[in-house]
């Protein structure tokens, strides 16, 4: 008889079923997860990339423009093309780091080159690393990688950290094109960054908990963040409470359908807010 010995776990492949766990719930999460071992696609720009070629950020901002034409049927402004396609970016990198923060309270670190961008197909693919922080008394840290931190804030730190060091180099190089200053950019990262929380916790049926969540790990302004979660109840028709905010940076999707402006825009009045919660 053989005996099949399954090999010890390492860091890289306990992320990699972190992320495949979290992609399966979050369903506009459009990322698959990689195997290092599997040859890449040549065609695929990385997020390193993005930051240091001009000629591949110049084919992420015309695949971002060709999908809004071909959705909306709308001709986008090159700052709206850019605001849309920086908005989708940050909120998936934000969401995989968030989002196995928030299911299994460690926070991987995912360096732009362990990114990989199908333009056509606007879907990524991550490659997980040995790169994450965790809480003492995680049976991961003792793994190659893991890096142990005192606490609950200081791994909420951690995520601040691990978003904002992955999306300034892209915010450096996509400013120009957004045509907005860095409290507006960083606005915008910050948004997405609470905004991912907010959905995986609806998805999960545990919205006050999501909430609670992105409050704690976003409790007030902080740099480069330049506001906090400023989640607020909304009182509908019915006496039922709901949960709102306003976004601090613009994703600009007001500007492609003016009359469907985001729920969370600052354009849109909390009567209209509450008259779609309600519908």
């Amino acid at each position: 008889m053989r005996t099949v010995l399954e090999s010890p776990p390492t860091l890289a492949s306990v992320l990699g079923t972190a992320y495949r766990r979290l992609t399966g719930i979050c369903e506009a999460l459009t990322v698959e997860v990689a195997d290092p071992r599997t040859a890449y696609d040549q065609q695929a720009f990385t997020g390193a990339e993005l930051m240091s070629d001009q000629s591949a950020l110049d084919a992420f901002l015309e695949a971002e423009a060709t999908r809004i034409h071909t959705r909306f049927a709308h001709t986008p402004r090159p700052h709206v093309t850019a605001s849309r396609a920086l908005h989708d970016y940050a909120w998936s990198i934000a969401l995989l780091m968030s989002g196995v923060w928030y299911l299994e309270r460690r926070v991987p670190r995912i360096r732009p080159q362990s990114v990989r961008l199908d333009l056509a197909a606007g879907a990524y693919t991550i490659t997980p690393e040995p790169r994450v922080a965790c809480l003492p008394g995680d049976p991961v840290a003792a793994l190659p990688g893991a890096v142990t931190v005192a606490g609950e804030e200081a791994l909420r730190a951690e995520l601040r950290a691990a978003v904002a060091d992955h999306m300034r180099p892209l915010l450096t190089a996509l400013g120009p094109a957004v045509r907005r200053g860095p409290r507006a950019l960083w606005g915008m990262v910050g948004d997405d960054l609470v905004s991912g929380i907010w959905y995986l916790g609806r998805t999960l049926g545990q919205e006050e908990d999501a909430v609670r969540a992105a409050t704690a790990l976003l409790p007030e302004p902080g740099s480069p963040y330049p506001s906090g979660a400023d989640f607020r109840l909304l009182t509908g028709t019915d006496g039922r409470r709901h949960t709102t905010r306003t976004r601090a940076g613009c994703c600009l999707y007001y500007a492609i359908r003016p009359d469907e402006a985001c729920g969370t825009c600052p354009r849109t009045r909390d009567t209209e807010r509450l008259r779609r919660l309600e519908e």
